[in-house]
């Protein structure tokens, strides 16, 4: 009989302290998530060296909770996955520096796993029929990324942003209206109770790149020469503007290649406007569209632990040498 193979995710690239057990790359044991939100919210954004610090003071604890939740020891665990990149160069050596200590006192593989390649992994764990090809929108706060996942650990990408991340604009654009830190889920809300019926710029590309730096300096304008703006309308027309351009490269990128399935990752996939829109596109096409479930979208270790899984049967290992690479890109295929 085939063994259980039993991963433990540690992830800690920005405000999120995480610990996950996983087994077989597809069922959660345990996922412990410790969020800073409250304490950077004051500042209106993710501070590092407070990232850092907190990371040190919480994360054996968070190990501890993972262990007893999934109801296994150490020695029962097989490997031990740990985001390297990209992310908070502070925040990342918390987590690396971590994994390693413990891959040097039991004796467990260390593997390295970069952040982005985890997001795509977390649909793995809510879909459990999913498997590649297939299109990947991430769309997170520091990336915004078209890739085409060939296979669990061949990548190519498609497309990315030239200046903000989605997430980003978001929180940029919450902080000048006065909606604060995290901006994302407050625009959310807000947009609900607002029109669609401002007009902003849309940024469209020869290629599958994107550009949210314009809609974003727009909307500063619009406030700044009109403070008493409506917010909740201008928050509908800002998401409505943002999603049309991902669903137009989505379109472009699907003829293009032919993808038959696309999965959104990233903590921006949470937003209810955007998944509508991708519901809509699937209603009237022949793609299948994936979301992970609403905690697996933002940053987890359940994800690091899911794609550290392919790694491990794949035969890949760290050493103690592994470092943080806070630029760390996909790896994607060397062309001939």
């Amino acid at each position: 009989m085939k063994k259980d193979l039993l991963i433990m995710g540690i992830e800690t690239s920005c405000d999120e302290t995480s610990v996950s057990i996983v087994k077989n790359g597809r069922k959660i044991l345990s996922n412990i998530i410790h969020s800073q939100i409250n304490i950077h919210e004051e500042y209106g954004g993710v501070v590092p060296e407070i990232a850092s610090r907190c990371h040190i003071e919480i994360i054996n604890n968070i190990m501890k909770k993972a262990l007893k939740e999934a109801n296994v020891t150490l020695n029962q665990i097989d490997g031990i996955a740990v985001t390297h990149g990209p992310g908070l160069v502070g925040a990342l050596l918390v987590g690396v520096s971590y994994a390693k200590g413990l891959s040097f006192v039991t004796g467990k593989p260390l593997i390295a796993v970069n952040h982005i390649e985890g997001h795509i992994a977390g649909n793995y764990l809510t879909h459990e029929e999913l498997e590649p090809p297939f299109l990947c929108l991430v769309i997170s706060g520091g990336h915004t990324y078209l890739v085409s996942v060939i296979s669990y650990q061949n990548f190519e990408m498609l497309g990315k942003t030239r200046d903000d991340a989605i997430g980003e604009a978001f929180d940029k654009v919450a902080r000048v209206i006065g909606l604060g830190y995290p901006g994302g889920p407050k625009i959310d809300v807000l947009a609900k109770q607002g029109q669609p019926c401002i007009k902003l710029p849309v940024t469209h590309l020869n290629n599958l790149d994107f550009s949210f730096s314009g809609i974003k300096t727009a909307i500063v304008n619009l406030h700044h020469r009109n403070p008493n703006i409506d917010k909740a309308d201008l928050c509908a027309s800002f998401q409505k503007v943002i999603t049309e351009m991902l669903v137009t490269n989505v379109k472009k990128a699907i003829q293009q290649y032919h993808f038959d399935k696309l999965v959104i990752a990233g903590g921006v996939s949470r937003n209810s406007y955007i998944r509508n829109a991708f519901d809509e596109f699937a209603k009237n096409t022949q793609v299948n569209v994936y979301y992970p479930e609403p905690v697996l979208c933002t940053d987890n270790a359940a994800m690091i632990a899911a794609c550290g899984y392919y790694q491990y049967i794949n035969g890949e290992r760290a050493d103690l040498k592994l470092n943080a690479i806070p630029n760390l890109k996909i790896q994607e295929p060397i062309k001939e």
